[in-house]
Order: C-alpha cells, then sequence, then structure tokens
C-alpha cells in the first residue's frame, strides 16, 4: 500500500498553505467525498501546479510541464494506453535502460513495482499534475478526446453494415442485437459519444436528425459545439440504442419520451436525463448529463464576493421567510440551492424538497418528485409536506398563484422555503408574484431575500495572459482609467485543456437584494421594478453586470462574456 502524502506538512514548509486552510480543506474534503489537494485547488487556496512542483521539490524529483511536451512515439509503445490510464502514468523519455515516468505521487511504491514487473527495467520518477497526465494520455496515445468520437465515426461510415431493420422493428429485443457484443460498431458508438461529452465536460448532448444527416453536438460551459455529422443510415440504430439504455419504447415515434440513463465511467457515477421529440426528420434526443460532483459544491465555492457571502449566509441562518433564487434556465439556480441546503443540512433539521423532476439525489434529505399525471403537483406536494413537520422546504419553482401561495403560507408557519423563479434580476421577482395574483402584503412580509444570477466563462488558468482592453471595450463595460489602473485583465490563448476556446468552467455572478424596510414599503405600495431596482442599489445591491465587472477586474473572466449575460440597466 502506498503512503499517503503529508499534504498539511509539504505545503507548510513550501509556503503555501497554513494549518487552517488545510482544515477548511479536510472539512470540505469529508463534506463532499473529495480529496484533500482537490479540496485546496476548489477553495483556490493553491493551483494543481503549485501542489505538483511543492512535492516534486519535497521528495528531490524533476517538475515536468506536459503541456507542450513532445514525447517519441518509440517511448509510448513502452507502457500501453490502458495501464497509463488505470495508473495514472505517462512515459517520458529514456535515460539508458531507465525510464522515465511521470506520475502525480511519487509516493506511490505499488505503481513503480507494477511497473518494474511488467518493463523488467529500472523506474524514475518525474513529477506533474494529475490533469496534465490525463490530458497528455489522451493527447500522445492517439485517442484523444476531441477526435474519438469522428474517429468512430469514420469507421461507421466505412463499414458496410446495414441497422435499417432497426428501424421499422416493434420488438425491443431487436434492437439489442449489438449490445450482446460489446464490439458492435453502434453499441461502441453510443458509448464513445457519452463518454467523450463526458470527458469534455460537457452538460448536454444534443443528437438532431436533418434531411441527410445526423448532427451531434455537445453543450460546454454553456455554448453549443459541433463534431462530425453522422451518416442517416445510422439514425435509427443510434436511436434505437439510446431509447433501449433509457428504458423507453422504441417502437413509438410519435409522442414524446422522457427517461434515465445510469452509467459509470471511469469512477464517476453518472444520471443522463434523456429527452425524445418527434421532428419532420426523425426523432431528436438531449441528454442532459447529471454528474453528482457539480452539485458537492460550499457556498464558498459559488464565488460571492465577501460581502454577498456574509449577506447570503445569514439569510440562510433565519428560521423562517421565502428565499427566491432567480435567472433563465441553465443559470446553475439548482446547484445555488443545493450548496445552501448542504450548508443547512444536519440531524437537527428535517428538510423536505418538491422537485420536477428530481435532477441530483442528496443524502439526508427527503425529496419528493412531482408528477402532474397523478395530480402529484407542487401545491399537493407542499399542503402534505407541511404535516410532516419540515424546518427547511425547497420548491423547484413557484409557477403559478396556487404555488407561490402554499409557499407563502409555509414560511408565514415558521418554515424556511427555497423556491425559483424565472424572471431577468432581483427586483422583477416582486412584480412577478404580484402580478401572479399574490397580494403586495403578503409578498412584503414574507420573502425576505432574492438572489439573481448568471453564469459566465471563466478564462482558462493553462493559458491566460494578460491584455489591455481597448478603450470601447472599457467604455461598453463602464471600467473607468483608475479602475483599469488597479486591474487584472486576463484573456485565454487557447489550448488543448479548454479546447481551443480560451475559456474552462464557468462562475456564477449574482444580485443578492435583501428585503429591506424600504423595500417592504415599495412592495407594499406596489411599486415598479425600477423603483425597487433604484432603492436597493442606494442601499448597496450590486446588480448583475456590476458583480460581473468585478470579476472581469480580478480576471476570472471577460468583458465579452459579461456583456454577453448581462447589461447595465439605464435609469
Amino acid at each position: 500500500m502506498a503512503k499517503r502524502l503529508n499534504y498539511l506538512g509539504i505545503l507548510n514548509r513550501q509556503g503555501l498553505i497554513s494549518a487552517t486552510q488545510f482544515k477548511e480543506a479536510q472539512e470540505l474534503a469529508t463534506s463532499t467525498g473529495i480529496t484533500v489537494q482537490d479540496a485546496l485547488v476548489k477553495l483556490e487556496y493553491v493551483t494543481s501546479e503549485q501542489v505538483a512542483r511543492a512535492i516534486a521539490a519535497e521528495y528531490g524529483k524533476q517538475y515536468v510541464d506536459l503541456s507542450n511536451a513532445a514525447i517519441r512515439p518509440a517511448v509510448l509503445e513502452l507502457i500501453s494506453e490502458s495501464i497509463a490510464r488505470e495508473n495514472t502514468v505517462i512515459p517520458y523519455e529514456e535515460d539508458g535502460e531507465t525510464l522515465q515516468v511521470v506520475v502525480a505521487d511519487p509516493n506511490n511504491m505499488e505503481v513503480f513495482e507494477k511497473l518494474r514487473f511488467i518493463l523488467q527495467r529500472p523506474i524514475e520518477a518525474l513529477v506533474s499534475t494529475r490533469e496534465g497526465i490525463q490530458e497528455a494520455i489522451n493527447t500522445h496515445y492517439g485517442k484523444n478526446i476531441a477526435e474519438s468520437a469522428d474517429s468512430m465515426i469514420h469507421e461507421l461510415t466505412d463499414t458496410a453494415i446495414n441497422f435499417t431493420e432497426l428501424e421499422t422493428s416493434d420488438d425491443p429485443t431487436s434492437a439489442t442485437v449489438g449490445s450482446s457484443e460489446s464490439d458492435a460498431p453502434i453499441v461502441r458508438l453510443c458509448d464513445q459519444i457519452i463518454s467523450e461529452a463526458v470527458q469534455l465536460r460537457a452538460s448536454d448532448i444534443h443528437i438532431e436528425p436533418f434531411e441527410d444527416r445526423v448532427r451531434i453536438r455537445y453543450r460546454i460551459d454553456g455554448h453549443l459545439v459541433e463534431r462530425e455529422a453522422l451518416a442517416k443510415r445510422f439514425q435509427g440504430a443510434l436511436l434505437s440504442r439510446f431509447k433501449i439504455l433509457a428504458k423507453l419504447d422504441i417502437a413509438e415515434r410519435r409522442r414524446t419520451q422522457d427517461g434515465r440513463i445510469k452509467l459509470t465511467i471511469g469512477e464517476k457515477d453518472l444520471d443522463l436525463r434523456v429527452s425524445v421529440i418527434p421532428t419532420n426528420h426523425g426523432q431528436s434526443i438531449v441528454m442532459r448529463i447529471l454528474d453528482k460532483d457539480n452539485i458537492r459544491v460550499s457556498l464558498v465555492q459559488l464565488g460571492f464576493s465577501e460581502r454577498d457571502y456574509k449577506r447570503f449566509t445569514s439569510l440562510i441562518a433565519r428560521p423562517n421567510g421565502i428565499i427566491l433564487v432567480t435567472g433563465p434556465t441553465g443559470s446553475g439556480k439548482t446547484t445555488s440551492l443545493y450548496a445552501a441546503l448542504n450548508e443547512l443540512n444536519t440531524p437537527t433539521r428535517k428538510i423536505i424538497t418538491a422537485e420536477d423532476p428530481v435532477e441530483y439525489y442528496l443524502p439526508g434529505i427527503n425529496q419528493v418528485e412531482i408528477k402532474h399525471q397523478i395530480g402529484l403537483d407542487f401545491a399537493a406536494v407542499i399542503r402534505s409536506m407541511l404535516r410532516q413537520a419540515p424546518n427547511i422546504i425547497l420548491v423547484g419553482e413557484m409557477r403559478d398563484l396556487e404555488t407561490a401561495q402554499m409557499g407563502i403560507q409555509a414560511s408565514l408557519t415558521g418554515h424556511l422555503v427555497f423556491s425559483t423563479l424565472h424572471t431577468n434580476d432581483a427586483p422583477g421577482a416582486i412584480t412577478r408574484l404580484v402580478d401572479m395574483g399574490v397580494p403586495p402584503y403578503l409578498v412584503a412580509s414574507s420573502v425576505i431575500g432574492i438572489m439573481a444570477q448568471r453564469l459566465v466563462r471563466r478564462v482558462c488558468p493553462k493559458c491566460a495572459r494578460p491584455y489591455t482592453p481597448t478603450d470601447a471595450e472599457l467604455e461598453a463595460a463602464h471600467i473607468t482609467p483608475e479602475m483599469a489602473a488597479k486591474a487584472t485583465f486576463l484573456k485565454g490563448k487557447g489550448c488543448v485543456s479548454c479546447n481551443k476556446s480560451g475559456y474552462r468552467g464557468r462562475q456564477a455572478i449574482f444580485e443578492l437584494m435583501m428585503m429591506s424596510s424600504k423595500i417592504r414599503e415599495l412592495t407594499f405600495r406596489n411599486a415598479s421594478t425600477t423603483d425597487i431596482r433604484r432603492t436597493a442599489r442606494g442601499e448597496g445591491m450590486h446588480v448583475l453586470f456590476e458583480d460581473g465587472i468585478i470579476k472581469v477586474l480580478k480576471g476570472i473572466t471577460t468583458i465579452e462574456e459579461v456583456l454577453r449575460v448581462a447589461r447595465l440597466e439605464e435609469e
């Protein structure tokens, strides 16, 4: 067994973290199930590269940056791809009889013994980041994740196999012909599409039939990226395979269908929410990838400013009232709500949620899935929830008057209620509730805080470079010369890590409005959204655009990204 690395000792000796920071990372690691090293990186106390360099220095090993490394094919052939992936190692260079191997943990003697046994030669360890090694494996072993599905499509296109019988068969078992053999081309293609999407960090897979082709696209960091199109003749087989995985009726082509696929890729347990709709040229499939790691986040990781973090934590500590999170679909509302629930989820509190559908399963929380077809809607669930004596209630969405009234009733009877609304900003949520038919006095007395949010792409840390915005960009962003002088403007050059986009990952920008006495009074008087916004800004609320620009000045995102999702309202 490999001795575990003493990260506290190593990073402390290098002067990178304190014992307090390490303790916080340990708590995050325990609550989310990630490693202490990953927790330190998530909390932004250190970068992956700093950890790897510190480990290399501690053990007297050479640190290697693999991003632009040229590894000879003859060296790569010494270790098979399966061994490299299984152990997160990659051969680097030969030094006489000794083979230099890049690892993330030079203390893992088990891996070195295995390699010595397989290769029958001395091994010398070099150190790099785990992510860097995985990217190098993808790049150098000829199965780059950006090309693997494309090459599979080429292979299928050149294969003279006729799958058309799958389109007309009414017997679901007939579509599983390939599924009994792991090397059936269509089965391998479906597996590869899902695997590639996960490795590229995609949130959705879109398979769309057209007159002469089947288009495959992944949504990565909110933007759709097109892969190589598949020949039309494979449409039926591809569709049938995914429908079988989702336990849907492959003979039904006229109605919409919804299902789920549960699978494990590497060490990740994933759920795919599958939606099938009929179109002019066949059925279109969208698969939403639900990764449990995405919701194992704490409030600290959401990206609040220090002031908004304190205000939001004070809000969720209240015993009763309604907290609303607003924004369009795909703006991270669910992640923010789950982060709040994770913070409040203790053995002393009972938490019940009503969701449509339940996307992620949270341990220790009672989750109810809405089923409209049997009359189990939000209002009915909330009514029953109150008999269960909960402390905290999450209502997936306040989409009608009855649901809103039930949520307000729950808050007024001593419950803390979380919910979402589809509005453009925080002040707009008040007028939306009133427009639904909720009396203004009830809105004023029950709502305690409203948070609007959007997602912007983060600058890729691997290829980030300082840059100077043009005068036109600064003017559009309302950045003064004084603000620009103190700022760190970064832009991604484009690399393998970010798929040449210059961005990797996303960051939320927030607009947190507390219900002060002045705003309650405006609500009671049925004031306009503009009046409420003006008052909230006067009391210190940063609107979405302003919070985005603060993150631009810190080098987290770019002006272009903020302008894409938010604008400064003229008052």
